[in-house]
């Protein structure tokens, strides 16, 4: 505590030295502050929620079951099949029926709205009309190349979930005649 020196030395000479009481440093305690300071990171590490990874749901098939003969070869209507072969440098083909008899010719289309979208949703509305029965839809075969990027596939996915195909797969093996026209997107 500071002492002050009220002058009882001798009744109060106006020449007498003055005393000053010594300032004492102000302290300010910082403990709640930093209590609290680490209440908050706490609080707010714990109800915040981080980036959630992206993900598409896929319909996988079933494991094999040793007891089963295989259905390797399934017949499908050709009508109802669009076949899409996927390249390099975003490049791609498709076309309805057959690899060997196709019912349209290949066409190189981009992906999107304008290009890919447009035919889909095409054949969305005609398969119907053409099979006779709102039972039997669209059936698309996606066939990317080892040279298309796993970006394109997703885009084809993608189209498939905003036309609303009921029926596609995913195959990653070539026949002879998509194998060609695989070739001339790749070269």
């Amino acid at each position: 505590m500071a002492e002050l020196n009220t002058g009882d030395d001798g009744g109060g000479k106006k020449g007498s030295k003055k005393v000053r009481s010594k300032k004492q440093n102000s302290k300010v305690d910082l403990t709640a502050m930093v209590d609290l300071a680490f209440l908050l990171i706490t609080f707010f590490m714990l109800t915040t929620s981080l980036s959630k990874p992206q993900s598409m749901n896929l319909g996988l098939p079933d494991k094999d079951k040793p007891d089963e003969p295989e259905t390797k070869d399934l017949k499908v209507d050709e009508r109802r099949t669009m076949t899409i072969v996927m390249g390099k440098d975003n490049k791609m083909k498709w076309f309805m029926g057959l690899p060997s008899a196709p019912i349209t010719p290949p066409k190189a289309d981009v992906y999107g709205k304008e290009g890919l979208r447009k035919a889909i949703l095409k054949y969305v509305n005609e398969v119907p009309q053409i099979t006779g029965s709102k039972d039997k839809g669209l059936i698309v075969i996606i066939k990317p190349t080892p040279k298309s990027t796993y970006r394109n596939l997703v885009d084809v996915l993608d189209e498939m979930a905003i036309c609303d195909v009921p029926t596609y797969a995913i195959v990653n093996e070539l026949q002879p005649e998509e194998k060609t026209i695989a070739d001339e997107m790749n070269k």
